[in-house]
């Protein structure tokens, strides 16, 4: 019997930090008089952010998934998989294909970050069979060229510093893609430069959403064809 699978916070110190600062203006109010408006901003953001990692990815999930049009045979790359929510819900659009993810498991990212977590995920949304992960970093993916029939990523990309070297994982992502392939990916920020490099290394039908307000902060999707 399947079971939901446990995906726990983004940002876990972003959330913890605006509850913070919101029980402290409540503080400051009761002991000086000072205005409740930050607690209000503070509290309200956190809860949205908190909405966002339980119900707001799930819907987001989906719609990711939508774009890369998988028919059940493929094999598929998730970047920064995490705990696994994309990946999972990839594994259950496959028949007989593989989803694989990949990560470098940083609990700053989401809270308990961990290929342990994302295979006990894996096995709780009754997909352990189609899944595999690999700890990787994304700018040196382990995987021949060609090697996917689509690639994913979600709110992870953000996390490498530096212009040139988000350029490096994008140059991997197109690099791992089979001719013909699909990606999207989708992200809080520098999606314009997303779109930017998949044109460069020659993929068609680029394509940079409007903002999605499914999660919080809210964000953009880039999908291509190699």
């Amino acid at each position: 019997m399947t079971q939901p699978g446990r995906y726990g916070v983004d940002a876990p110190g972003v959330v913890l930090a605006l509850f913070g600062a919101a029980t402290a203006d409540v503080v400051l109010y009761a002991l000086r008089g000072f205005s409740l408006g930050p607690a209000f901003g503070c509290g309200l953001m956190g809860l949205a952010m908190l909405w966002s990692s339980k119900v707001g990815k799930l819907r987001a999930r989906e719609a990711l998934l939508d774009l890369v049009g998988l028919r059940g045979d493929e094999r598929v790359l998730d970047v920064g998989c995490g705990r696994g929510l994309v990946l999972h819900g990839a594994a259950r659009r496959l028949r007989d294909g593989r989803a694989v993810g990949i990560d470098i498991w940083r609990a700053k990212d989401q809270t308990g970050n961990d290929p342990r977590a994302t295979l006990a995920n894996a096995a709780r949304e009754g997909v352990a069979a189609k899944v595999a992960v690999q700890s990787a970093d994304m700018r040196m993916l382990p995987f021949v060229d060609a090697s996917f029939d689509a690639v994913v990523s979600s709110l992870a990309i953000h996390n490498v510093h530096g212009t040139a070297e988000r350029a490096k994982a994008l140059c991997e992502i197109v690099r791992v893609l089979k001719p013909g392939g699909r990606v999207a990916l989708q992200d809080i920020a520098h999606t314009a430069q997303y779109a930017r490099v998949l044109r460069a290394c020659g993929l068609r039908e680029v394509r940079r959403t409007g903002l999605r307000f499914a999660i919080v902060p809210p964000v953009r999707v880039v999908s291509a064809i190699k």
